[in-house]
């Protein structure tokens, strides 16, 4: 693993192991066969059957690993709630935005505090896709980027390369182990105020938006930073921002924009899905892709053959606040096959987001409408991805 973190990573996976599994992780190789064990062991501990008691995370634990929340500050306080929600839920993740970033010195020792904080891999992420929507900017002492816009117009894969390694760099030297970008919506419509506009499409061709995708990704997994795919199923030709309202786009999608996901899914390139909230009733006549099991069970993971982790966007956009509240939004996004609920909580604030949100889950599991399998996939996947990210 890269700066120096391995016997770090490799101690927090180690707590999800038996202690006579642990005890043998005393090397690189044992160490990633044992964690293969963790996943199967916290989902199916029968298949260990005469190692001792297995000590697996509580139910609580596992949905808080669902969870990848903002919260306030650039340094940490005793009294900053992302402290009580790392420290002693677990929280999953947390996403950082323009507020919590002020130069790359203050980065470091936010990623590091928060990193020490956690028993667990934590999930660092940003959206850092280069242009307009970076969260490292240059006025704050990060490299400059151009939008994916421009590197699809120049389609010179070495420019890409170049641009795209000075991020995914930038990124691992700061903390950070999720970019939440390369987006693969194809530019359908340039005047689109949520992508075309902001210049974060790469092209109208999907063959330029898949081999572009290649080069994002492949920097980043050279630098142990973990991509994400967005935003399923294609927001490109709509006509609205799914930040500010209901979103359709019936009669503006094609089945064309699915072609970089179906590429790059063939080709073991989806690190990490992430759902758009838009509505199309021809592939779902009652909900919106984030919450729609028709579109993310059934067209990506069992059309497309996706098994990797998907997250939500912003589930405080208005798309989806404003139309179906936090409570069934939570039920829907993980009835349909989301892994992972993202929660800015950066215009709306609230400090206990991921407490309520544990307990929301709990009683709909208590009451029969979400069953314990369901969160063990998601766990399963989540516990699998992290893994990943420190097998480098």
């Amino acid at each position: 693993m890269k700066n120096g973190g391995y016997e770090k990573a490799m101690n927090k996976i180690l707590l999800l192991l038996p202690d006579n599994v642990a005890a043998y992780c005393c090397s690189r190789r044992t160490f990633l066969k044992a964690t293969a064990v963790a996943a199967t062991a916290s989902l199916c501990p029968a298949l260990l059957t005469g190692c001792g008691d297995i000590s697996s995370p509580s139910l609580e634990r596992k949905i808080a690993q669902m969870l990848l929340i903002g919260f306030r500050g650039t340094a940490l306080s005793k009294d900053n709630p992302i402290v009580r929600d790392i420290r002693d839920y677990g929280i999953g993740g947390v996403i950082l935005y323009d507020s919590n970033i002020v130069s790359p010195d203050q980065l470091k020792g936010l990623t590091s505090s928060m990193d020490a904080l956690s028993s667990l891999p934590l999930f660092m992420a940003v959206d850092q896709e280069g242009g307009s929507v970076v969260r490292l900017k240059v006025d704050d002492g990060f490299p400059p980027t151009v939008s994916a816009q421009y590197l699809g117009e120049a389609n010179d894969l070495n420019l890409t390369r170049m641009y795209a390694d000075s991020i995914a760099v930038t990124l691992s030297r700061n903390g950070l182990n999720v970019n939440l970008a390369p987006v693969v919506d194809l530019n359908i419509n340039p005047d689109n105020p949520v992508i075309g506009k902001w210049e974060r499409s790469f092209s109208t061709d999907p063959a330029i938006v898949v081999a572009q995708s290649r080069e994002f990704i492949a920097a980043h997994d050279r630098n142990a930073v973990m991509t994400c795919l967005k935003h399923f199923p294609g927001h490109g030709s709509s006509t609205a921002d799914s930040h500010l309202g209901f979103v359709d786009v019936t009669t503006t999608w094609s089945e064309t924009e699915l072609d970089p996901y179906r590429e790059l899914i063939n080709d073991g390139q989806g690190r990490m899905v992430m759902t758009a909230h838009i509505f199309n009733r021809d592939l779902d006549p009652d909900y919106p892709a984030t919450l729609s099991q028709r579109i993310i069970s059934g067209i990506l993971r069992e059309r497309l053959g996706y098994n990797g982790v998907v997250v939500t966007d912003d589930m405080q956009m208005d798309a989806i606040s404003h139309y179906y509240g936090y409570d069934t939004a939570v039920e829907k996004a993980i009835l349909a096959g989301v892994d992972i609920i993202m929660v800015a909580n950066n215009s709306a604030f609230d400090p206990d987001v991921l407490p309520y949100t544990i307990k929301l889950v709990l009683r709909l599991i208590h009451n029969g409408t979400i069953t314990k399998q369901r969160i063990e996939e998601s766990y399963s996947r989540i516990i699998a991805m992290k893994e990943s990210l420190i097998r480098v």
